[in-house]
């Protein structure tokens, strides 16, 4: 089957059928929500080896340890989205992308936190037995937690820190004068 393309300039090729039709229309979202999922693997491996290495071989306290590899990590997600993720969209001030992106992940930490605090002290108010227990923590936290704050900074990032570009404006058109209908 031969692909089709509407006559527009720049126009995209369309192919025939519903599976064509679904990988032409969200393909691009699938690769960057690939992209992205690939940074956060990377990022969560290095916030999780650098915070044990620097508890466990460096002796430093975890609120700090948590802080510094968290940092980092951060850091090194947020380069690999804007030069890898979303590298084909337009850059802006990078201090203004550095802090939103350093922002949104605050709301995403929050989602996860609470998503804990309804598991542990609301449904655990409720059956204790079930929801205070260490296997709950790890389900609320970091399953449904992470996997909502995830989404949400998908969505932000894509959204607010690394905008696509504008589409280009189109001249005014004035009313021609010596044509009145």
């Amino acid at each position: 089957m031969a692909a089709t393309t509407t006559g527009e300039p720049g126009s995209r090729q369309t192919r025939p059928g519903l599976i064509h039709s679904l990988v032409d229309r969200f393909g691009h979202l699938v690769r960057e929500l690939s992209k992205f999922a690939t940074v956060g693997g990377i990022a969560f491996l290095i916030d999780f080896a650098l915070f044990n290495y620097l508890t466990s071989v460096r002796g430093v306290e975890q609120v700090t340890a948590k802080t510094i590899s968290t940092v980092i990590a951060a850091s090194v997600a947020f380069v690999g989205n804007r030069f890898w993720t979303w590298r084909h969209r337009k850059r802006s001030n990078p201090a203004r992308e550095y802090a939103l992106f350093f922002f949104f992940n605050g709301v995403g930490l929050g989602i996860a936190v609470a998503c804990l605090a309804i598991s542990r002290y609301g449904l655990g108010s409720v059956w204790p037995g079930v929801f205070q227990t260490p296997l709950a923590d790890n389900i609320a936290s970091f399953v449904v937690g992470t996997g909502l704050g995830t989404l949400f900074r998908f969505w932000s990032y894509r959204r607010f820190v690394f905008v696509e570009a504008g589409t280009p404006t189109v001249p005014e058109e004035k009313p021609d004068r010596d044509h009145r209908a």
